[in-house]
C-alpha cells in the first residue's frame, strides 16, 4: 500500500492537522480522509461503535492515504496490539498517569527486545510482505494521553520512558481533574498554566505535542501556542455543526405554513 506525504508528516517540529473519528462508520471515515486531513484517530474509547468497525475504518483511511491512529478503550495490551495488527499506524493511549503506565503502553506497541508485542501483523504484512519486527518498531507511533493534574506532575518521568514518541493532551479531562467545567476551560488560568507546562516540558525533550481541540477556535489558539499535532474536531461535532448551520440558513427564509 502506497501512502502520501501526509502519512509521513510526523515528528518533532512538524505540524499536522487531524480529525477524530467517533461515528465509527467506514463511509464517514473515507470522507474525512479524502477531505485532506493529515491523520485521523479512530476512537475506540468513546466512539459510537465496537471492535467490528475497526478494520473497515482503517481500510477506508488507507484508500485516502491518511495516517490512521487508534485510541483504544484503555491502556491494555490486547487492545493496543489488536489495533496495530488491524492496520493502525499509531496508538493514542488514554489516561496515562505514570511512568509505569507509559512503559506498559510503549511495550505493547513494539516487538522484543523493545517491548512484548506478539507477532501477527496481518494488515501490516499486506502492505509490506518483508516487514521485520525492527522496522515495525521504528515506524509505529506511540503517544500517551496526558489528561489529569497527576499526569502533569509525573510528566518528566513519563517522557523519559523509551518508546514514548510524544504526548497527546486531553484538555477536557484535564479540566475536570482540577474541578473546572470543560465548557469553561478556556477561561481558567490554572488550566492554561497546566497546558503551558505540558508544552514546555515536551518541547524541551523534542517530542511530539498533540492536543484535542474540538473547534477551530481552540485549534487556532493551541496552534499558535505551539502544539504540533492538532485534532481539529470530531466527525460528530462537524456533522452537528454543519447540520445546524444549514437549518439556520434556510429556516428564516421559509414561508409561514
Amino acid at each position: 500500500m502506497a501512502f502520501s506525504d501526509r502519512d509521513r508528516a510526523f515528528g518533532a517540529g512538524e505540524r499536522s492537522f487531524g480529525i477524530w473519528c467517533s461515528i465509527l462508520d467506514s463511509g464517514a471515515a473515507e470522507i474525512l480522509g479524502a477531505s485532506g486531513f493529515d491523520w485521523c484517530c479512530v476512537d475506540m474509547q468513546h466512539g459510537l461503535g465496537s471492535d467490528v468497525n475497526l478494520v473497515p475504518l482503517l481500510q477506508a483511511l488507507d484508500v485516502t492515504g491518511t495516517r490512521a491512529f487508534v485510541r483504544p478503550a484503555w491502556n491494555q495490551a490486547p487492545s493496543i496490539m489488536k489495533a496495530l495488527d488491524c492496520g493502525a499506524r499509531g496508538i493514542i493511549v488514554p489516561m496515562v498517569n505514570s511512568a509505569a503506565e507509559a512503559q506498559a503502553a510503549s511495550a505493547a506497541c513494539r516487538y522484543p527486545p523493545d517491548g512484548f508485542r506478539s507477532w501477527g501483523p496481518s494488515r501490516e504484512l499486506m502492505r509490506s510482505p518483508h516487514l521485520s519486527p525492527g522496522r515495525s518498531n521504528d515506524e509505529v507511533t506511540c503517544l500517551v494521553m496526558i489528561e489529569t493534574a497527576e499526569a502533569v506532575e509525573q510528566l518528566d518521568d513519563i517522557l523519559a520512558v523509551p518508546g514514548v514518541d510524544g504526548v497527546f493532551v486531553g484538555p477536557s479531562d484535564l479540566a475536570i481533574s482540577i474541578g473546572v467545567d470543560p465548557h469553561e476551560m478556556l477561561a481558567s488560568p490554572e488550566h492554561a498554566r497546566l497546558i503551558g507546562r505540558i508544552l514546555t516540558r515536551c518541547q524541551a525533550r523534542e517530542v511530539i505535542t498533540g492536543i484535542y481541540c474540538g473547534s477551530t477556535e481552540k485549534a487556532l489558539r493551541w496552534r499558535d501556542l505551539g502544539f504540533q499535532m492538532l485534532a481539529v474536531a470530531s466527525d460528530i461535532e462537524l456533522l452537528g455543526s454543519a447540520a445546524a448551520g444549514a437549518l439556520q440558513a434556510v429556516r428564516p427564509a421559509m414561508a409561514p405554513q
